[in-house]
């Protein structure tokens, strides 16, 4: 470029000195801008995010509102008090009432509704409302000639009378616990046993693991079916072992006996969860899964199963089961002995249990919102524990969504 504007400016002097006249230098050559860099493809556009699920939302929403001492009483479904039962509902928030013998005897079927109708009055959530109607020898309601003229047949027997046996009587227990105000039954057993010899023997179908596992999965679908909460119990599996109640039972099977017969019937429960209700609408009701105070010495050879987290990261992680896990009845003898303090209910909760199952509720959760502002319970176990409660209520149709989007009792 300098050398082509010396000769241009040299030219023109020559030019001027010759005849005086100043010539027009040639025009400039043009300079070549640089090569525009390509265009960048336009981007490709985002994923939207998927709607929040309303239901999800609405209760966190409410989990959100709720104090500590709230969130704690939710997790504890409990044996009805002697004395101040409706009293107790409100002072500790408590999450449900379970009925045993002593509330049911005697009282004619309108007597029971009023009963349970005062407790879901008192309630500012409504309540778990259970009892054990296994059928055979355990049976807490048709026990009472007022609310049925015979027992409930056991599992065993019903079982061996076929299916359609099986299916009309569980259709119609399913319809009276219902009718009574009752929205959890702690049913199907799904034990296996097949000595007469063992102690849980008598509360089974007496069958292998495969038909269990069917008896389990058709009893869960038939009380869903019917809006009735179901509990499968007693994981991991009770086997040949000793009564809890008065004593420690040891498990000293292997895993692969539990993952070759007893976790069947479980998983077979477990993947009931959307049923169509008599209304036509397919809803989702998962069971709860109920766990035993037997130490198992191939999970846990310290600890009660109720009390031991690896056995709840078989049941979460292993089996895949994100509903509501509990306690069997922590008054029972094998788990006194390892609660540090007397906090079993805080040890239960930090094993990984939804709801604590226990007679000593008015010691206990105190101890538990003590523990969390003590920082020995980490609050977000609580928080996910209720959650779960929460998320059940609303599945067993206890709750409902208003036109705002919050959530109400549906009683």
């Amino acid at each position: 470029m300098k050398r082509r504007l010396f000769a241009a400016l040299l030219f023109m002097l020559l030019l001027t000195g010759c005849g005086g006249k100043t010539v027009p230098p040639p025009p400039e050559e043009p300079d070549i801008p640089p090569a525009e860099a390509p265009e960048a493809p336009p981007e490709e556009p985002q994923e939207p995010e998927p709607p929040e699920d309303p239901e999800e939302a609405a209760l966190l929403a409410l989990l959100e509102d709720m104090t500590l001492e709230e969130k704690a009483g939710q997790l504890f479904f409990v044996r009805v008090p002697a004395e101040n039962a409706v009293e107790d509902v409100m002072t500790y928030h408590l999450g449900g009432y379970l009925l045993f013998g002593r509330d049911t005897q005697n009282k004619t079927a309108s007597e029971l509704i009023q009963t349970i109708a005062s407790y879901q009055a008192a309630a500012e959530l409504p309540l778990l409302i259970g009892v054990d109607e296994e059928g055979g020898t355990v049976v807490r309601v048709s026990s009472n000639p007022h609310l049925r003229s015979k027992k409930f047949s056991s599992p065993g027997k019903l079982w061996k009378q076929g299916l359609d046996a099986l299916l009309r009587e569980t259709r119609e227990k399913s319809i009276l616990l219902k009718s009574l105000g009752f929205n959890v039954n702690l049913a199907p057993v799904a034990d296996v046993s097949t000595n007469s010899g063992d102690f849980i023997y008598d509360r089974t179908t007496g069958m292998d693991a495969e038909e269990t596992a069917d008896y389990t999965a058709r009893v869960t679908e038939a009380q869903s079916f019917y809006g009735l909460g179901s509990v499968l119990k007693h994981f991991p599996g009770y086997g040949n072992n000793k009564d809890t109640h008065t004593g420690v039972a040891v498990d000293e099977r292997s895993m692969e006996k539990f993952l070759e017969q007893d976790f069947l019937p479980f998983q077979a429960g477990i993947a009931v969860e959307e049923t169509v209700w008599p209304s036509g609408e397919l809803r989702r009701l998962r069971p709860a899964v109920l766990v035993s105070h037997n130490i198992v010495n191939c999970m846990d050879p310290n600890l009660p199963a109720s009390l031991s987290p690896e056995v709840h990261r078989i049941l979460r992680e292993d089996l895949g089961f994100d509903g509501v896990v509990m306690t069997d009845d922590l008054a029972m003898d094998a788990v006194s002995a390892y609660a540090a303090g007397g906090n079993v209910a805080v040890m239960s909760i930090q094993a990984g249990n939804d709801l604590v199952v226990t007679t000593d509720y008015r010691t206990q959760i105190p101890r538990v919102i003590q523990a969390v502002r003590d920082g020995a319970l980490e609050e977000e176990a609580v928080d996910a524990a209720c959650l779960r409660v929460l998320r059940w209520k609303l599945e067993l149709g206890l709750l409902e969504r208003t036109e705002e989007g919050t959530l109400r009792s549906a009683l």
